[in-house]
């Protein structure tokens, strides 16, 4: 019996406050100013449009999520699109360009005046699937406007690292890191692990014997008794608590996929066209080592010499062969000639195996007979991402990819994780890596219809195996889905777009941790002018099981996370050697950001604490 899947907890809150889905049962729900206050956004746009720049299908669906949002979208796109008329009908104002300019930016809006008068745009937002052309166009258009707000999409995770560095104040986004945790949820059909982005760090929320240490916080104590202790100060079972986290713990393996190995590469390359080329020359060499010996007058190990040297070609230097009968000189020339022939062709075999289409299966095969693991097929951007994360988990996994030149398969092999090179919609390819005997299918091509073929034949191979497929077309996956019962369909720019819609409009974005059948609430909370929050320390504001302060960004600084609560400071404390007062210490400012931790209630009382009286006022 399957266990029950809850619906994924990110969820990303619109300007009505309505979130996009529902989290497991938890507490009642609030009263109706505290549910006001719980779904504050940032307000309807000012009327100033959003630039887009991109071409995929992840342009798309952000320019739709952003026009149903009520905002006015400029949208540069490239001519030759497939996209482009769709995305003109959706209401967006289009402008059509191969390459981005300063000029072009400039039409669309970027357009900062010298004595500080704002861009006509309010954001420019970039998905070219070109890293390099996101730097450049970003790097322009913060030299046109300092103060604009820049959303990018960065499919380097090293590169988006830095990011901020090189723009300032930007919001980088990037797809596999997103999509990657809800393909290994549904893989391994459990919720056991929340991923979420909060403080600018990228967290995992979930049992502390999966997260790996050290541990940020504990959110939860589900061992004390049936209702779990929220927000505990300390733990009596660390084991049983749910904790936040930067990673999950890696688990040491003891019956895993293996890969194939030198022994079963040796295999493949004695196939049975080398051995059918090797009984021919072996019967040819025994075969003339009986006539030299009998014929010749010449002795057994000379004779085999003799022999092998005129199979192989490798010539004859004997002089009591000088003196062989005319017959026997001809039969050597004839053995010779056919030696010739066949080393070719033994030569070829050997080239074709070592260097042909099965190079990289004899590397990276799979050894025995696998069960109960996953197979992912295509080893892009976001299979190579969760490769990774399947391996932290301790699943048994075998990669399948037609390139093997794919960034997975690097990937792959560092991780020690089989690798069946081929087209994966091909039965032959599926046997390769066990799917008839796997636990669930990831197809995550970068094809639908590659993903679909993939589907129905490893259904057809194995129908218990759980498949989950990675659909760009949201009218097809939902067809599939309702008709042919494939199991569960998600799109990388389904997942992007709801937060690049959310940077764009600097909405919070909220984050659902379930704890038994209670949740809590992890989220960033600006802290607004006018509001009561302005010259209180982080410590004021935690609540005991109902708010814990995770993290604070001062205005234009990076993120702290040091820790923000303790004993409160006592008259003849020293200074830290450093000088600096502790993140807990420092009064908030207006601008300030903190991460949070909190139940409804607990989170309903800091937004009121840190709104201004004029947006807590009712209107």
């Amino acid at each position: 019996m399957r266990r029950p899947r809850w619906g994924k907890s990110v969820t990303f809150f619109g300007n009505s406050g309505e979130s996009t889905e529902s989290p497991p049962g938890s507490e009642e729900p609030p009263p109706p100013e505290r549910a006001a206050a719980i779904s504050g956004a940032a307000g309807p746009p000012d009327g100033r449009p959003v630039v887009v720049c991109g071409s995929d299908r992840t342009m798309l669906r952000v320019v739709t999520e952003l026009v149903s949002s009520g905002d006015r979208v400029t949208a540069i796109v490239n001519p030759d699109s497939r996209h482009f008329d769709r995305i003109s009908e959706l209401g967006a104002t289009v402008m059509g360009a191969r390459v981005i300019s300063e000029s072009l930016l400039r039409r669309a809006g970027v357009d900062a005046a010298d004595d500080g008068a704002p861009s006509t745009a309010r954001a420019l937002v970039l998905l070219d699937t070109n890293d390099v052309h996101n730097v450049h166009t970003a790097l322009t258009a913060r030299d046109m406007d300092p103060e604009l707000r820049i959303i990018v999409q960065m499919v380097n995770p090293r590169l988006g690292k830095q990011m901020n560095s090189l723009l300032g104040d930007c919001v980088v986004i990037n797809g596999p890191s997103l999509a990657a945790p809800a393909f290994v949820s549904d893989a391994l059909e459990d919720d056991e692990l929340t991923w979420l982005d909060l403080g600018g760090r990228r967290l995992v929320a979930g049992q502390a014997d999966l997260i790996r240490e050290p541990h940020l916080t504990v959110l939860a104590d589900t061992s004390s008794s049936a209702t779990p202790d929220l927000l505990p100060l300390s733990s009596s079972d660390p084991e049983g608590d749910i904790v936040l986290g930067t990673g999950v713990r890696t688990v040491w393996r003891s019956h895993d996929v293996r890969p194939a190995g030198w022994f079963m590469a040796l295999r493949d390359i004695l196939d049975s066209r080398v051995r059918k080329i090797a009984a021919v020359m072996a019967f040819l060499i025994v075969a003339g080592t009986g006539i030299i010996h009998f014929f010749g007058g010449i002795e057994w190990w000379r004779a085999l010499y003799l022999a092998a040297g005129v199979v192989t070609s490798a010539g004859i230097d004997d002089d009591k062969f000088n003196d062989a009968q005319p017959w026997v000189k001809v039969s050597a020339v004839l053995v010779q000639l056919t030696g010739i022939v066949l080393m070719a062709l033994l030569t070829a075999v050997v080239v074709d195996s070592l260097i042909g289409a099965r190079l990289s299966r004899i590397i990276g095969g799979v050894r025995g007979r696998p069960r109960n693991h996953v197979v992912v097929c295509g080893l892009g951007t976001v299979g190579s991402r969760v490769l990774e994360i399947l391996t932290e988990r301790g699943v048994a996994v075998v990669g399948v990819d037609q390139d093997d030149e794919a960034p997975g398969v690097q990937t792959a092999h560092r991780l020690r994780i089989p690798v069946v090179v081929g087209d994966s919609s091909n039965e032959e390819t599926l046997r390769s890596a066990g799917v008839q005997r796997c636990q669930s299918v990831l197809a995550i091509t970068d094809g639908d219809i590659t993903n679909l073929e993939s589907a129905i034949m490893a259904r057809d191979l194995n129908p218990d195996a759980w498949i989950t497929m990675r659909m760009f077309d949201h009218d097809l996956a939902q067809r599939v889905e309702r008709r042919l019962g494939l199991g569960h369909s998600r799109s990388v720019s389904m997942l992007v777009a709801p937060a690049v819609a959310a940077a764009v409009a600097n909405r919070r974005s909220q984050v659902t941790v379930p704890a038994g059948r209670r949740v809590l609430l992890l989220t960033e909370v600006t802290v607004e002018l006018g509001s009561i929050a302005v010259g209180r320390r982080l410590g004021e504001l935690d609540e005991a099981g109902g708010l814990r302060v995770l993290a604070r960004q001062d205005a234009g600084q990076s993120w702290d996370w040091s820790p923000t609560s303790g004993p409160e400071p006592r008259p003849g404390d020293r200074t830290p050697p450093s000088g600096r007062t502790p993140a807990s210490e420092r009064e908030l400012r207006v601008g300030d950001r903190i991460a949070v931790a909190g139940t409804r209630s607990g989170l309903a009382r800091l937004l009121m604490a840190t709104r201004g009286q004029q947006s807590s006022a009712p209107s």
